[in-house]
């Protein structure tokens, strides 16, 4: 039997669980998903439709290439679409998204060619030739997420889906097309090599492993044609066993990282892991945002230099951050090592949880830190380029991110453990049931019970359970630094990375974790230029903000300072902090002589104009925007 989780290594350190095995019942993520259900799955099924994209596929059915509508990628999101009722429906049923599920594949189908070749952009007649644009054209980019679709029908127990036949041909003829002696090339855009390697896995055929293997030794030799971004944009600059770095487009790097993971578990290759392992690492430690967004410049969405993270021009792209979720998780199985939760948490708090409006009905499709200017509220019913509003918009003429968030939340509960061969090791606390077999053939079930994280105590009860010993152990999230494990009574307090227990621990056992929740204040690194004599306020994982709309004095967020030894309060709505706001500068002031008089912004004396003890206001992140336009940071400047 098939397992529905959304990677399934052949050879691990640890084993995910299904989405059968593991369920969301409560709390913060159950509200997410079932928003997802509700609400964001049908409004992306609304627009995708609207927008033609689904109806392209019946018009290269019936060639009639001339009213196809959207750009050359739009296949792929329809697929991400149809990925993300893949994992709803196996959440559970709902007959509205089986029915648009069935008929949008029907026309799929047709329109495959007698070869198996499936796009609606390229070959046919009056269009470009196959593979003739391998650069932007996305063949290969829209192929991945077709498989990755079949791939959640697989794992969610329809192997006989007919988009999984749909799936096999187009793959048959991409491993045909890209054999050597053949088309030696590869896409612009990262995406078939994790998404051959899963389908292979969830297939058996070894084919589709062995042609993303030879996808990734590809690329880096220069075989895309150079743009104006440069070739480090493709990550076709140098072959990625030779790179120190993720660089380039930042979704695109996190994609192929992805794909280099699953190639370096499947074909046993500890160098190659041991190298995405570094380049990763390297990313955390010196190109992540606090929020666990990545990609600092919006020009060609990349990857800025090391410690180039500013809060108002971060890019953050929504994908990016699901890219990031991808290649931690990976890492995660193949290395057991807990401590990828810590990004996958803060990403899941502050760029999943934020991109979708309260109502699941908008979008961000950009995530910065800093918004200075309010700007005008997204109407509700027009498509926007890419969202750069203080407001999330309903549409994007580029509408990678919707879907990527979608399909997320559907299959997020197998994020929450992982299968250890002796027990479970748990990586995110969120309330629901877990139920497993673990390799010897025992059952082990487990109900966890928390109001995380608006408090830090996860209380866990055996269900059932070996009558020998095995391991139970959880992930002690980075900032917290420190755990109480209580088993029966009995306590501990653990420090470092992850806590463990081994022992016969039969049904009705309670173990209790606790950790310390109350709201801190983070420093940025002394070599991040643009945030330096700033401070952040977090509370557990959720990242902080300010937004003018919450704030007395006034909505001139450019004037309020935070006391580094403020008491932080939590009253329930806001995170309560002591500051002070400035008194109005001398240029507001036209009677000075320095108001509109064409001076530059810069003083030959640093300027100090006093303030006003105040308090500040902060909300969490991921809700901010959801009361019209406004301003927001997340970094304030910090007070004398």
């Amino acid at each position: 039997m098939q397992i529905a989780t959304p990677v399934l290594p052949s050879t691990e350190a640890v084993s995910p669980l299904s989405i059968h095995e593991s369920t969301i019942d409560g709390g913060f993520w159950a509200t997410m998903q079932k928003l997802n259900a509700d609400r964001i799955l049908p409004h992306i099924i609304t627009w995708e439709r609207r927008m033609g994209w689904v109806d392209n596929f019946r018009l290269s059915a019936e060639h009639h290439i001339e009213q196809r509508r959207g750009a050359v990628f739009t296949d792929s999101d329809v697929y991400k679409m149809l990925e993300a009722i893949a994992w709803e429906l196996g959440r559970q049923p709902n007959d509205a998204l089986q029915r648009e599920f069935d008929d949008i594949v029907q026309w799929i189908a047709k329109a495959q060619r007698e070869d198996g070749y499936l796009e609606t952009s390229f070959g046919d007649t009056g269009q470009p030739a196959r593979y003739s644009d391998l650069e932007w054209g996305h063949e290969l980019y829209c192929c991945g997420h077709l498989l990755q679709a079949a791939t959640a029908r697989i794992r969610i127990g329809h192997p006989d889906c007919a988009l999984v036949g749909v799936a096999r041909r187009f793959a048959d003829r991409i491993v045909e097309d890209f054999a050597p002696g053949r088309i030696e090339r590869i896409g612009g855009h990262p995406e078939i090599e994790t998404a051959m390697l899963e389908f292979g896995r969830a297939t058996g055929n070894d084919a589709y492993i062995q042609a993303a293997t030879r996808f990734i030794n590809r690329r880096g030799h220069h075989t895309l044609a150079d743009s104006h971004f440069g070739r480090e944009y493709f990550q076709d600059d140098i072959p990625i066993r030779q790179a120190t770095r993720l660089r380039g487009h930042a979704v695109r790097a996190l994609y192929l990282t992805a794909g280099a993971i699953d190639c370096a578990v499947e074909n046993h290759d500890d160098e190659l892991l041991g190298i995405v392992r570094r380049q990763y690492q390297d990313t955390l430690e010196k190109r992540t945002y606090l929020t666990g967004g990545m990609g600092s410049r919006h020009s060609d969405e990349a990857f800025g230099d090391d410690y180039e993270l500013p809060p108002d021009r971060a890019y953050c792209e929504t994908c990016a951050g699901v890219g990031s979720i991808m290649v931690a998780w990976r890492l995660l199985l193949a290395t057991g090592d807990l401590s990828y939760g810590n990004i996958i948490e803060r990403t899941l708090y502050n760029v999943i949880a934020a991109s979708p409006s309260t109502d699941g009905t908008s979008f961000f499709y950009v995530n910065p830190l800093q918004q200075r200017n309010r700007t005008h509220e997204a109407a509700p019913d027009q498509c926007s380029l890419r969202a750069q509003a203080s407001t999330r918009a309903p549409w994007f003429e580029v509408a990678c991110c919707p879907s990527n968030v979608s399909r997320t939340l559907g299959q997020l509960s197998a994020y929450v453990a992982v299968n250890n061969g002796n027990g479970l090791s748990l990586i995110q606390f969120m309330p629901g049931t877990i139920r497993t077999t673990l390799h010897d053939g025992g059952t082990l079930a487990l109900r966890i019970e928390t109001q995380y994280p608006d408090d830090g105590i996860v209380t866990i009860t055996v269900l059932d359970a070996p009558q020998t010993a095995w391991t139970f152990s959880t992930r002690i999230p980075d900032w917290a630094g420190t755990m109480t494990v209580t088993v029966n009574g009995r306590s501990r307090t653990d420090q470092g990375a992850q806590a463990s227990l081994t022992g016969v621990m039969p049904a009705g056992t309670t173990i209790r974790l606790e950790m310390p929740v109350a709201p801190r204040i983070t420093y940025p690194d002394m070599h991040i230029d643009a945030v330096r004599g700033c401070a952040a306020v977090e509370r557990g994982p959720i990242v902080y903000c300010m937004e003018s709309i919450d704030q007395k004095l006034s909505q001139d967020l450019n004037r309020y300072r935070i006391d580094p030894q403020s008491t932080l309060t939590d009253d329930g709505r806001y995170i309560l902090a002591t500051g002070s706001l400035l008194n109005d500068g001398p240029t507001d002031d036209p009677t000075d002589g320095s108001a509109d008089d064409g001076r530059l912004p810069y003083h030959d004396a640093e300027q100090h104009i006093g303030g006003q003890p105040c308090t500040l206001r902060l909300v969490p992140y991921h809700d901010w925007a959801n009361r019209g336009p406004s301003t927001m940071r997340v970094w304030i400047p910090l007070g004398e």
